[in-house]
């Protein structure tokens, strides 16, 4: 195995006596392996370190959580095992989920044929994007988070990486399904509705000879939005105009869109995820998980109350955890919470209205709402407003920092599923991935789409 690739793991993964190369199939260890029959029966998978797994700490890149040993694994864990995969290790990630790039690199790498990931605000499509791997933020609520250490609740989805968008399927499939363990997750019958809305959907396109199946080539009757807002002024990362052409010889059309509140969508982002992870982490003060609370053992008597509590978290928490902790706090203080949390989910309820007007596929939850007749079915637009960042560039602590969410955050706030699929190389000869963007519940839509811009990245 390659150094490089040790360092994304934090659980070893070792290759196979018989391996030559670096395959995405015959990577081996001596972690959990599910039955030898199954849906992915000898499927090679990694998950992020937020995601309880009893095989291995679940440290969450964190101090405070560096001997954390869950004593159960996350249902989308237990799901993977039932299915026949074999978990190979944990990928690293930046502290407490703001990053799943240890997964896309894994998937990259080679070292597993799929990943887990979570993305709260596109934690799973920008590292996609910058490996050049196939990157799924799933509808909020239809792959459980029990087990899955919460950063923002509201935001939260687990997530798949994987090499092709049919794995990506394959995987999602077989994680999407109702758990009464996650209140969040959806139900039995919410997910008839989006069945059916699915099948009425598909049947109105039949009609004139889609099917929008696997292995289906056409994409007439598919209408494409291409929102305002996420024009770039970056050729570099611009939407590449062979493939627009190559939508279009498919059966598509492309229609510009405008989402006016998408350009506030950021800003209401980081105040609604910075407020919901500092309560999430109030609960690491060393009185219950890892090193900290087995610590306070140690020193018990030593120290008292509020210095005790203080002294584990400045220790615990990292920089940029610290600083997300202090803006959430100040956003839900009563100097601030009319002026800015209340402003934020105003913000948030004007996008989820913006992106209803613009589908012309209904929301399945809500059935009497009208849709508009010349709306759209997907959106399409670049993942990230450029490329990778290179690991020798100095670490910007400014704004510049936080844009990089621009154009994944919207999906985030509406609660829509958004897949990233590798589109071309940029100018620097870094992946470039597009975004697909649907009504909620509507993974199957972004599946078919990214099956004909997959088709076209390959044979580009």
């Amino acid at each position: 195995m390659r150094p490089s690739c040790r360092r994304l793991l934090a659980t070893a993964v070792t290759p196979s006596a018989s391996q030559t190369g670096p395959t995405p199939y015959s990577w081996v260890s001596n972690a959990t392996a599910g039955p030898s029959t199954g849906r992915l029966a000898g499927r090679t998978l990694a998950i992020k370190d937020n995601i309880s797994y009893t095989e291995a700490p679940t440290s969450c890149s964190s101090q405070t959580l560096q001997e954390y040993h869950p004593p159960f694994n996350a249902t989308c864990v237990t799901s993977l095992l039932d299915a026949g995969a074999h978990i190979v290790g944990q990928t690293k990630m930046d502290e407490f989920g703001m990053g799943s790039g240890g997964s896309a690199a894994a998937v990259a790498e080679g070292s597993c044929w799929a990943a887990l990931g979570t993305d709260t605000g596109g934690s799973v499509r920008l590292p996609a994007s910058y490996c050049g791997v196939v990157g799924l933020k799933p509808s909020y609520g239809m792959i459980s988070r029990h087990g899955v250490v919460a950063y923002a609740d509201s935001l939260d989805c687990v997530g798949v990486l994987g090499g092709t968008v049919d794995w990506v399927k394959e995987v999602f499939d077989i994680l999407s399904h109702p758990d009464e363990r996650d209140m969040t997750c959806a139900s039995s019958p919410s997910r008839q509705r989006v069945s059916e809305t699915l099948n009425s959907y598909f049947t109105s396109l039949a009609s004139i000879g889609t099917t929008g199946t696997t292995g289906t080539t056409s994409l007439r009757g598919l209408r494409i939005g291409l929102p305002l807002q996420t024009h770039l002024p970056t050729p570099n990362v611009q939407l590449p105009p062979s493939l627009l052409e190559h939508l279009k010889q498919l059966g598509a059309t492309l229609h510009a869109v405008d989402l006016p509140s998408m350009r506030m969508a950021l800003p209401a982002y980081y105040v609604l995820a910075s407020a919901e992870a500092s309560s999430n982490l109030g609960r690491f003060g060393g009185g219950w998980f890892g090193s900290a609370a087995e610590r306070e053992t140690r020193v018990a008597g030593t120290e008292t109350g509020d210095g005790r509590r203080r002294r584990i978290r400045t220790d615990g928490f990292g920089r940029e955890v610290k600083k997300r902790i202090l803006a959430g706090t100040h956003a839900l203080s009563a100097d601030a919470f009319n002026n800015t949390y209340l402003k934020a989910l105003y913000l948030r309820r004007l996008l989820r209205r913006d992106f209803a007007d613009t589908f012309r596929i209904p929301h399945p939850l809500s059935p009497g709402a009208a849709a508009p007749n010349n709306g759209v079915d997907i959106l399409l637009h670049p993942t990230a407003i450029r490329t990778a960042p290179p690991l020798d560039q100095p670490k910007d602590s400014g704004e510049s920092e936080y844009l990089q969410d621009l154009l994944t955050v919207p999906a985030s706030l509406a609660g829509l599923p958004a897949m990233s699929v590798p589109a071309r190389q940029g100018d620097d000869g870094w992946p470039v991935g597009v975004s697909v963007v649907g009504q909620w519940g509507m993974e199957e839509v972004l599946f078919w789409a990214g099956r004909a811009i997959e088709s076209w990245h390959n044979g580009a």
